[in-house]
């Protein structure tokens, strides 16, 4: 799962050379481990004091592009040149092993291409791997494309899910939207400016276009913005076109009460027929979403049309 491509270039706060690398042992006094390095989102002032140390004194990086690696390095002044391994979606469980071996005689980093590895690929698949051969792995905290669009979108943030990038199925995208639209917590998604409208409108079937959201565009950068409000109305502003690295974070669902009446639900069942959704999907979001019955809310909608 590819975070937002936020490149790490843009200087925002100057960063000083670091020194040249020290030789170093292979490994710290505790044995090798796989280090899982979080980089810049936009703005390369983001990175920690810790990352660049720790890729001046690499021997193994791990990463997602290593032409965006090197890139990184560069933009933070280090000459070290480790040996760079392609590490990403498409054979990051192919190749998982031999990272993990290579982590038993020396300490391997690993990069996304911006955030946080193995909430962006790659990660996932290597942590697990690495958890099962006894390997250990630890982390370099550091910028987050999820947690700051959380903390911004002026949504709860005392529980969330992240829930990576809708499908571009659009039927599959749909369905997926009806599953989760009883969840109560709230959702971080992330997604490509170029389907944003059409996701966003797939929300407003799935959730309801009065469900609250904000959408977090270029975080960290120049052109940082939030734009906030009901889905409809960010459906409405994306259809002019939006540029940049995109967030959406949706509200929860309301937890169901025991004044939600069937007339209550039956409505709701019809506004997201009216809005496209087909009667069964609409009745069984809307049951989820009120713990309403599934069945009195089809035939209340049949009824009422």
């Amino acid at each position: 799962m590819h975070a937002p491509r936020g490149a790490p270039v843009d200087p925002g706060v100057a960063v000083a050379r670091p020194p040249r690398a020290a030789p170093a042992s292979p490994c710290g006094d505790n044995g090798c481990v796989i280090v899982l390095a979080a980089t810049p989102i936009g703005n390369l002032g983001d990175a920690s004091r810790r990352l660049v140390e720790t890729l001046s004194n690499a021997t193994v990086v791990a990463a997602e592009d290593t032409r965006t690696a090197i890139h990184l390095m560069r933009a933070l002044g280090i000459e070290n040149r480790p040996r760079l391994i392609a590490l990403h979606e498409h054979n990051e469980r192919a190749k998982a092993s031999e990272v993990v071996e290579l982590a038993r005689d020396e300490d391997v980093v690993v990069l996304t291409d911006a955030g946080m590895p193995a909430i962006s690929d790659p990660g996932f698949p290597l942590v697990e791997a690495a958890a099962a051969a006894g390997v250990t792995v630890t982390a370099l905290p550091g910028p987050s494309a999820v947690l700051m669009a959380l903390a911004v979108s002026g949504l709860p943030t005392d529980r969330f899910t992240f829930e990576g990038f809708p499908t571009r199925k659009a039927g599959e995208r749909r369905r997926a939207f009806q599953a989760l639209a009883g969840e109560q917590r709230t959702m971080v998604f992330f997604e490509s400016p170029h389907r944003l409208a059409e996701t966003l409108a797939d929300m407003a079937v799935g959730f309801g276009g009065d469900r609250r959201a904000a959408v977090c565009r270029e975080l960290t950068k120049l052109y940082e913005e939030v734009r906030r409000g009901p889905l409809d109305e960010l459906v409405a502003w994306a259809s002019e076109g939006v540029r940049g690295e995109i967030c959406i974070v949706v509200a929860g669902a309301a937890e169901a009460t025991e004044e939600a009446t069937l007339d209550d639900g039956v409505r709701l069942v019809l506004e997201r027929v009216a809005a496209g959704m087909r009667m069964k999907e609409a009745a069984a979001a809307v049951a989820d979403a009120t713990g309403l019955s599934k069945r009195d809310l089809y035939e209340g909608a049949l009824a009422a049309r």
